[in-house]
């Protein structure tokens, strides 16, 4: 009988740790919020700690499922926020799903940087922005525009459609930005597909700029060109998710 023991605690230490990452993770949260539904688990930099992905959240759940982090993790000898490394990360590879070919860009001859932007057409703070595209370009910066129409402004979506419809893009967006009538032209177009991709990054504002290597730039940042174009170049040397 005794022997029948330690083999089946032998037994059961060897199925607990041949438990997949997803499984440990999972049932771990089973105990906390069976409700929730993990994305995405890997590997994370803090030894014996997995990441988590959950909506756009990251938590952190050691190795053996006793404890769950909620929050940033900061690697204090580096100086690095290890979290929002991650979040930049996630957002790099979920942009891939809008291509150029689903952005509208204004991009001068040879661009030193490029940014992505979330953008509502009755968005004034988007308005704003864009009334300083030239002064953008002319810093070296490149601006692709991805349409993001917020629900607080019924008919942006009609909208962002018909200047993605328009003959002449670039033009129907500048004279939306400024007030213009755009029509009510129709088509196959990529707005529905940018709403979803800006859900699952955690965007849910506008405008809402990210850097070339995934980071988020402080509005206050993003609506003065020269402090951008600075910006742009700390982080070029410095990346958030290298």
């Amino acid at each position: 009988m005794r022997l029948l023991f330690i083999l089946l605690t032998l037994f059961l230490a060897v199925d607990a740790s041949a438990a997949t990452p997803e499984e440990t993770v999972q049932a771990a949260m089973a105990k906390l919020a069976p409700q929730v539904k993990i994305d995405m688990v890997q590997e994370s930099v803090i030894p014996g700690f997995y990441e988590a992905i959950i909506g756009s959240q990251f938590i952190y759940v050691s190795k053996d499922g006793r404890f769950v982090l909620d929050g940033s993790a900061i690697d204090a000898n580096n100086q690095r926020d290890i979290t929002e490394a991650a979040r930049a990360k996630n957002r790099m590879a979920s942009l891939k799903n809008i291509g150029p070919d689903k952005r509208i860009i204004f991009a001068p001859p040879n661009p030193k940087w490029s940014v992505t932007v979330f953008t509502d057409i009755d968005c004034p703070f988007c308005r704003r922005f864009h009334e300083q595209i030239e002064a953008y370009n002319a810093a070296g910066i490149s601006v692709e525009y991805v349409f993001l129409p917020l629900e607080m402004h019924p008919g942006a979506d009609k909208k962002a459609e018909a200047v993605w419809c328009a003959i002449d893009r670039k033009s129907a967006f500048t004279a939306a930005m400024k007030g213009g009538d755009t029509g009510s032209a129709t088509c196959q177009n990529p707005v529905a597909e940018s709403i979803d991709v800006a859900r699952a990054i955690g965007i849910n504002g506008t405008p809402t700029m990210l850097a070339s290597d995934g980071t988020k730039v402080a509005p206050q940042i993003a609506l003065v060109p020269e402090k951008l174009a600075a910006e742009l170049e700390h982080l070029a040397k410095n990346p958030v998710a290298p």
